[in-house]
């Protein structure tokens, strides 16, 4: 099960990297430029093998809730091959939310590693241009709208 807190996180992200991919990169999914962005720091902070596990793991995990991941593969440098596919292949809602709980699954594991501070610490510097100060408090605008 994904953890709920990591969902949040990441729909925020996947909504954020959807509204900047319709100016640059529209070509790719919005779960794989998450996905890209949040590979590059973890290489520096667990290295090309660290990452490689936990990437594996998060996909092993995100397998069981999303069927339609399991087609995915995992490279040697921790590249995903598939996932900007998976919208061809099927329903654009499905595949959305499978690559939704992929990257859940990563946030989840890298916050269990190194922390819920560490992992938003992480997400900001990938992110420096999008607002998440209410997740380091724990609490959310009332405004904001749930999910």
């Amino acid at each position: 099960m994904v953890p709920p807190e990591s969902l949040d996180l990441t729909r925020r992200l996947l909504a954020y990297e959807a509204i900047a991919g319709k100016s640059s990169e529209p070509t790719q999914s919005a779960a794989l430029r998450v996905y890209e962005k949040l590979r590059r720091p973890l290489f520096a902070l667990v290295g090309v093998a660290g990452f490689r596990s936990l990437a594996s793991r998060a996909l092993q995990l995100a397998e069981e809730e999303a069927p339609s991941l399991t087609g995915l593969q995992l490279t040697a440098d921790g590249s995903l091959l598939g996932l900007g596919e998976l919208d061809q292949q099927i329903e654009k809602d499905q595949a959305e939310e499978g690559g939704a709980i992929l990257i859940a699954q990563l946030l989840g594991l890298l916050s269990t590693f190194i922390g819920v501070a560490l992992t938003l610490r992480l997400v900001q510097d990938a992110w420096p241009d999008a607002a998440f100060e209410d997740l380091n408090s724990g609490t959310r605008d009332e405004h904001e709208p749930t999910r």
